[in-house]
């Protein structure tokens, strides 16, 4: 495949942006993508020209600009079945107390589209926008569980299996498993795999076409999770996501 070098290096530079660095001088971004000088400020004049990029006037620093905020909220406002959910989401954090996400597959990672937090709320990973690791989360396993195994084999091809914590699945095989196990229960655990201190259940949301298009998260402290508080959030989950998937069309066989 052949890629526009130009494109490229733009597409880098608003990839070095994110929760931990959210501006940077043309020297560290030079430095950290070993280009020079003159060829980042020349993209950094383009995409602040079209408003990707926003300069500091002080400190001369750049930053992501308003545009991708646009464009990120058109996206959002282009999948259906984040108003469809809200009620169901609403319901099951009234339920539970505790923090739900809905979240959907953009090729090899998820992305959460809602989140409602809950009374004790210390999952600070995950935000409306944010993405999160196929293999470091429930709702990452979810969303694989259900593809066919050369979608899974293509997906995975050249996958990183970055450790986030001590309890990340750390390669192919491993995952393989995992998702079996997945298909057995029906539901997905992240046994504090992609943030410490927090343990999630997730469960599939099926359409009209009997394919998985979502995933719905319950998220809570470890520190509170017994066999029976387990039981009960599975429950409530199960139901919350048969609910959501019958108004999308689908029928159980």
């Amino acid at each position: 495949m052949t890629l526009i070098q130009s494109i490229s290096r733009a597409l880098e530079i608003l990839e070095l942006f994110d929760e931990n660095h959210r501006s940077f001088s043309i020297k560290e971004i030079s430095t950290k993508l070993d280009l020079n000088k003159s060829t980042v400020h020349s993209i950094l004049k383009t995409l602040k020209h079209y408003g990707y990029m926003k300069q500091d006037s002080e400190s001369a620093e750049y930053s992501l600009g308003w545009r991708l905020y646009e464009r990120g909220n058109l996206l959002m406002s282009q999948i259906d079945i984040k108003p469809i959910a809200q009620k169901y989401l609403t319901k099951l954090n009234q339920q539970t107390n505790e923090t739900v996400h809905l979240v959907v597959r953009v090729d090899s990672e998820a992305l959460y589209i809602d989140k409602i937090n809950g009374i004790n709320t210390l999952v600070i990973y995950s935000r409306i926008g944010k993405k999160v690791p196929l293999h470091s989360s429930a709702v990452g396993k979810v969303l694989t569980a259900y593809l066919s195994q050369m979608e899974i084999d293509s997906i995975f091809e050249n996958y990183d299996f970055k450790p986030a914590t001590k309890n990340t699945i750390l390669n192919y095989e491993d995952y393989l498993t995992e998702l079996e196990n997945v298909r057995l229960l029906g539901y997905a655990v992240d046994n504090e795999e992609n943030e410490a201190g927090i343990y999630c259940l997730a469960m599939p949301v099926y359409d009209y076409t009997q394919k998985v298009v979502a995933a719905i998260s319950v998220s809570t402290p470890l520190v509170n999770v017994t066999e029976t508080k387990k039981k009960e959030i599975l429950d409530l989950l199960c139901q919350c996501t048969f609910d959501l998937s019958m108004e999308l069309g689908y029928k159980k066989d």
